[in-house]
């Protein structure tokens, strides 16, 4: 725990966010495919260390430091990264679905991402603002009131398997521990208190049917929603009928717990999964609309994710190939809650 810590108090110290002259980014992941240059999010600046590592925790048993030359190549003007011809990276062609187009992931036995990535740290210089979040104090009064007063702050994180921790490498790393842990760190006389009220592969109609269990039990003083991955899905939730449901979880929760709430978008997954609407763009700005007519905090992971994403492959990003964020994906979750402003 303290060497995860103080992992975390270094990225909260040198990690991107956009707005100042000179940035670090810290474990950005990317698949490398033979020798074929791969694209970081953004350029590095021409002074100033670069690591390239087997694990986004950086000093673990199984952490291999890759060397420049010998296993990896890096343009800092092109922002671009590419293997070497003998690098002990793994070679992303070897994965079992790589090159696979409307794929099915139940046909491929041992699917996923996570013993391919490549994780670097690097400097940059910005002008854009990342993350594309706005404050949201407004609607969360009370836990702002809490945090600076000392008092216990309780936490629900309720929503389908990427709020569950699907594909972070520990729990410290799913997304909304780490802005648990954040938010203690920075108000250290209060009581932050998480809980995984998460159930993978639910949508919000089975969320719906959760709620007692899940929410109304634990009695929190702020609850995440995050749902929408699954009920974007082929045959599964059609748009009317999520912002129903959200609205309902938004109301029924108020009503029991009077606990104020943070509505999440979500993000694309990979287009080439055959059970994908791919109109995910269609649900996030249904979850937008429920937010502001609910009156309730939005962290927009949509627009976040997009944006970093426009530079990247999907496979980048994904810990299963298909829609679960990897750990880097995780941090992106919880830079844009702390942007919220809490």
């Amino acid at each position: 725990m303290m060497r995860l810590f103080s992992y975390f108090s270094a990225i909260a110290a040198c990690a991107l966010l956009a707005g100042c002259a000179a940035h670090r980014q810290i474990g950005e992941s990317v698949v490398l495919v033979g020798q074929q240059p791969a694209t970081l999010s953004h350029v590095s600046t021409s002074r100033g260390r670069i690591d390239v590592r087997s694990t986004y925790l950086d000093g673990l048993t199984n952490t291999i430091h890759y060397v420049r030359g010998q296993d990896y190549e890096i343009v800092r003007t092109a922002g671009t990264i590419r293997r070497t011809a003998n690098s002990r990276i793994p070679d992303f062609q070897t994965n079992v679905l790589y090159g696979k187009d409307n794929f099915d992931h139940t046909e491929f036995p041992g699917y996923g991402n996570n013993g391919y990535f490549a994780f670097v740290d690097y400097p940059f210089r910005s002008s854009k603002r990342w993350p594309k979040q706005r404050s949201q104090t407004q609607f969360l009064p009370k836990t702002l009131a809490k945090l600076r007063s000392g008092q216990n702050v309780k936490i629900v994180a309720f929503g389908d398997s990427i709020t569950a921790g699907g594909e972070a490498t520990h729990p410290e790393l799913i997304y909304w521990q780490r802005w648990a842990d954040a938010l203690q760190r920075k108000y250290k006389h209060a009581h932050v208190i998480a809980i995984n009220g998460a159930t993978g592969g639910d949508t919000t109609v089975q969320g719906l049917q959760r709620l007692q269990t899940k929410v109304f039990d634990q009695k929190p003083d702020l609850v995440l929603i995050a749902f929408g991955m699954n009920d974007h899905n082929i045959g599964s939730v059609s748009i009317p009928q999520f912002e129903t449901n959200l609205a309902e979880m938004i109301g029924r929760i108020r009503k029991a717990n009077d606990a104020e709430i943070i509505l999440l978008s979500t993000f694309p997954p990979n287009p080439k999964w055959k059970y994908g609407s791919h109109h995910m763009q269609d649900y996030a700005a249904a979850s937008e609309k429920v937010a502001r007519d609910q009156k309730c905090a939005y962290a927009d992971i949509f627009s976040s994710w997009r944006a970093i994403a426009e530079k990247k492959k999907p496979e980048d990003l994904l810990g299963n190939n298909i829609n679960h964020p990897n750990d880097f994906g995780h941090w992106m979750y919880f830079a844009v809650l702390n942007g919220l402003g809490l």
